[in-house]
């Protein structure tokens, strides 16, 4: 067995001792010869977390496999094994059940859980199969359910970052306001200094430090990275003190040592939330953030921070490399995403009939019918096409952002090089550390995890 799987196994194994979860049992087919029985898992439940996903399970996904399959002369039980439990909870449960040799035939993962689940011999790669699907699914895309250039489930969810702009602010500034699209950091510097010029102001909200948390990584330090040329894992490992992440980290000195973004606000225990609804009162010009932002914090309908007047004065454009060319893998503009995977439990007795349900979960008709409710994007270009057409943002992640994108690295050690990432953001945003310092103290820690990783 190899380090990483050692590690991988140590790491979820920990896990599953604190939690102290019993395990469940997975598929099983009734003695007499009766109904081929298949388990769903997520971490959803109706009337409660991820609502929209249990329903669509229960109510389309289990009547309609089971009637397919009916017609084909295979009697197929399926059952829905809800939950609404914090995330990490619901993974380390999951992980008892896998290591156990049971669990469900079908399961949704967080993307960033597939490499770790692999590591751990959890998950395996997908068989070799000529599934019309993939051809709708963005190659980028197809990375959230990739380690080690292998296949591990199917992505479903997916979405992506951009710079979301107040096209009223940006028109006092004297600043173009319906078709903003800086392709420098430089001229994205620019955009900021006219809007200080304005009265109550903040010009550009860039989350940084711990109390952003993940945010802070995900829709600050990474897509800098990533626009300085750099990933934060590679080939050659976990990057460190480089001049990408110099680069990256002088444009929060920029932004914070220069006036143009709120210090405190990263600092304060609700400060994300209260970005948003500044962005909302007009008090923000200039927002990093993901299509979460567009659909569930502005959303004039039971948004968290509605903005009535949304569709009309919020504008939205890609975030720029360093200079055009710049980005990583040559790009001129760049992004990260998220989202979600499905996959077929290695130990199912049923794995041939598993992975029928889960290429049905993810076909076009199925993912559709998902996005009903709810208009999201999806990893699928033709359901995005259809289901998105009236929403002018998504279309722009979906069609503009997703074959673009990068995603995080999906490895044990990620969520404690994200924390390292997180404190030389804020670092340098309250100003204690210069870029080089803060960058230096990264790569101190990093060796630090990497050293007790192995």
């Amino acid at each position: 067995m190899g380090a990483l799987t050692r590690r991988a196994r140590a790491t979820i194994g920990v896990a599953i001792a604190a939690a102290a979860l019993a395990a469940c049992g997975g598929s099983d087919a009734d003695d007499d010869g009766g109904a081929v029985r298949l388990t769903i898992s997520a971490n959803a439940v109706r009337d409660g977390k991820n609502t929209e996903e249990a329903a669509w399970i229960e109510d389309w996904v289990i009547p309609a496999f089971e009637e397919e399959q009916r017609a084909a002369g295979v009697e197929v039980d399926v059952e829905f094994e809800p939950s609404g439990v914090d995330d990490e909870q619901f993974k380390t449960r999951l992980a008892l059940d896998l290591q156990a040799g049971s669990g469900p035939d079908i399961m949704t993962l967080d993307g960033i859980w597939v490499g770790e689940f692999a590591q751990a011999g959890y998950l395996e790669p997908l068989p070799d199969t000529d599934w019309d699907g993939w051809a709708q699914i963005p190659e980028a895309v197809q990375q959230l359910a990739a380690y080690d250039d292998q296949l591990y489930g199917i992505p479903w969810g997916t979405d992506g970052r951009v710079l979301f702009y107040n096209r009223e602010l940006f028109e006092e500034a004297g600043l173009p306001a319906d078709d903003w699209q800086p392709t420098s950091w430089d001229e994205l510097l620019d955009a900021a200094e006219a809007l200080s010029e304005l009265d109550d102001v903040t010009p550009i909200q860039l989350n940084a430090g711990t109390t952003m948390g993940e945010a802070t990584t995900m829709q600050g330090l990474l897509p800098l990275l990533a626009g300085a040329g750099e990933a934060v894992h590679g080939d050659a490992g976990w990057t460190g003190a480089s001049e990408g992440l110099v680069a990256a980290l002088q444009l929060y000195a920029d932004v914070y040592g220069g006036g143009l973004g709120d210090p405190v606000l990263q600092q304060e225990a609700q400060g994300r939330d209260r970005s948003f609804q500044m962005f909302a009162d007009d008090e923000i010009g200039i927002l990093i953030e993901g299509d979460y932002f567009w659909r569930s914090v502005l959303n004039p309908e039971g948004g968290t921070a509605p903005m009535a007047d949304r569709d009309e004065t919020v504008g939205w454009a890609l975030i720029p490399a360093t200079a055009p060319g710049r980005g990583v893998e040559g790009r001129d503009f760049v992004s990260m995403s998220g989202g979600s995977v499905r996959a077929v439990n290695p130990a199912s007795e049923h794995a041939e009939l598993a992975y029928e349900l889960l290429t049905f979960m993810n076909s076009a008709e199925a993912i559709t019918a998902a996005a009903q409710e709810s208009a999201r994007i999806t990893a699928r270009e033709d359901v995005n096409a259809t289901v998105l057409a009236d929403d002018p943002m998504l279309s722009f992640i979906a069609d503009e952002v997703l074959p673009l994108t990068s995603f995080r690295p999906p490895l044990a050690e990620y969520p404690q090089v994200s924390m390292l990432l997180q404190e030389a953001t804020g670092a340098v945003a309250a100003g204690d550390r210069t870029p080089r310092q803060a960058a230096d103290d990264y790569a101190a820690g990093l060796e630090e995890v990497v050293a007790g990783a192995g």
